[in-house]
């Protein structure tokens, strides 16, 4: 029998309007909308002709998919109408995986954003006055909670007026900082700090925008107290500090401490600010990380202002945050940039939740924290039992030691014991067993090494322990690909 030829193939293929004819379409179009069906119609017979085209179909295959091309239309409207932002199951073992969202929120976060903008709230209302309040207040006072009195409480001779403003990230906060303190004047700032991170940011960009001058110093890999001093001239307004975020210069380096950029500071009156990008409430030290400073650890050593994140170390929502002398602060809040760049409700609520787990000392409350806390062992009884229930003759499963990492630009150096699922599949490579993952319900994004799909149940949350199962699972079994 001839092959069948690929016009022949173009003619058995239903035309839209004949398709939406079709009684189960009609009565889908009634329900979903017209124009919804109409495209997903277009969309399933503009792929079965891209598949003549390049000759991957032949007569009995397109009879077996006009068979089922209802079905695929409906599929294809599911996939039109459904979230395109959607939860997926971190497998990667990077805690602060910027790709994936960042730090999840705390419970209390969640709820407290749902009371909050379910209906109305005193976001800019003085409930005690009945006049029009600030929606900084609501973090402000919790902020002053966490840094002032633990700063009173280290020894310090005064209590500073430490003061808070939050903007929606860090890239904002320091544009902000730089035009409200060093607009048309210069700012210092080593050589060895003039860093990219994600997203193409860049911090001498961020300056330009500022209206600041950036005045560099020293070396790539050495900078010293003096070099700041010798740049110091009329033009100077601000003394800048910029963490080496996602990077780590080693060898023969050289790098003033805070505390001596801080003296310098008040011997010529000019503030110090510190760009922490990822700034931490909590004792690094207590889950084995050292030489990376923390908001407090800033501030202690003479910061006037410092500037960090919300979704990294502090485990909160999206925001930049900015901390220091209440004068500094104040200036900021009147720029009219910051109303520009001011967050919303949403933001405040999920913010002031997580805030106030830190006052309660409920630091397990928040997940990114929690996640940073866990234990070799604790993760390893965890992979054992998912092991347990995984027998196969396809699938084989080992449990290995392994490191997790911070992630988001904080402690790029640090590593955190962990123990490793490592997933291999007959007749599947380690990137098609990761593709079947990621095309799982839900999602789940692991780590491909040595031709192993790796799992890092550090970063799965226990309750999903049983949709990873059941994932593995569906790779025992043999799949059909369908392509409509």
């Amino acid at each position: 029998m001839p092959a069948t030829s690929k016009t022949d193939l173009y003619r058995k293929l239903p035309s839209v309007d004949e398709l939406l004819h079709r009684p189960e379409l009609a009565a889908l179009a009634s329900s979903q909308g017209q124009a919804a069906v109409t495209d997903a119609a277009r969309t399933v017979l503009a792929r079965l002709r891209m598949e003549i085209r390049a000759a991957r179909l032949e007569a009995a295959t397109v009879d077996l998919a006009l068979s089922g091309i209802s079905a695929a239309v409906e599929r294809q409207v599911g996939q039109s109408l459904s979230y395109s932002l959607r939860p997926v199951v971190n497998a990667t073992g990077v805690i602060l995986h910027t790709n994936l969202g960042r730090a999840p929120l705390a419970a209390s976060a969640l709820e407290h954003i749902r009371d909050a903008s379910s209906g109305y709230s005193n976001l800019e209302f003085d409930v005690g006055t009945g006049d029009r309040g600030k929606r900084d207040v609501h973090v402000d006072r919790l902020f002053r909670k966490l840094l002032n009195e633990r700063f009173a409480g280290e020894g310090a001779c005064a209590t500073p007026d430490i003061s808070t403003i939050v903007v929606n990230n860090n890239a904002a906060a320091v544009l902000l900082a730089l035009n409200t303190l060093a607009e048309g004047g210069e700012v210092i700032v080593s050589r060895g700090e003039l860093v990219e991170v994600g997203g193409s940011f860049r911090i001498p960009d961020v300056m330009s925008k500022s209206n600041a001058t950036l005045r560099e110093v020293g070396t790539t890999n050495r900078t010293r107290v003096a070099d700041y001093e010798q740049a110091i001239n009329e033009k100077t307004r601000l003394l800048l500090r910029v963490h080496r975020s996602n990077f780590q210069i080693t060898g023969f380096t050289e790098q003033p401490q805070a505390e001596e950029l801080a003296t310098l500071a008040r011997k010529r009156n000019i503030p110090l600010m510190e760009d922490l990008g990822s700034g931490a409430l909590f004792d690094l030290r207590s889950i084995g990380v050292s030489g990376e400073p923390g908001v407090l650890d800033s501030l202690q050593a003479g910061a006037d202002v410092v500037s960090y994140s919300g979704d990294k170390l502090l485990g909160g929502p999206q925001a930049g945050i900015l901390s220091g002398r209440g004068d500094l602060i104040a200036q900021a809040r009147a720029n009219s940039l910051f109303r520009a760049l001011r967050v919303d409700k949403l933001t405040y609520a999920a913010l002031e939740a997580t805030l106030l787990a830190y006052v309660k000392h409920d630091h397990d409350a928040i997940p990114a924290l929690r996640m940073m806390h866990l234990s070799h062992e604790e993760i390893g009884r965890r992979a054992e039992a998912v092991v347990v229930k995984l027998r196969s003759s396809l699938l084989a499963v080992a449990i290995i030691d392994g490191e997790s990492v911070i992630g988001g630009g904080a402690a790029p150096s640090a590593v955190l014991a962990t123990r490793l699922l490592a997933v291999t599949r007959k007749g599947l490579s380690a990137d098609e067993v990761s593709a079947r993952l990621r095309a799982s319900e839900p999602t789940i994004i692991a780590r491909v090494e040595d031709g192993r799909v790796l799992l890092d149940l550090r970063t799965v949350f226990p309750e999903q322990d049983e949709k990873v199962i059941a994932a593995l699972r569906a790779l025992d079994q043999e799949i059909s690909d369908c392509r409509f």
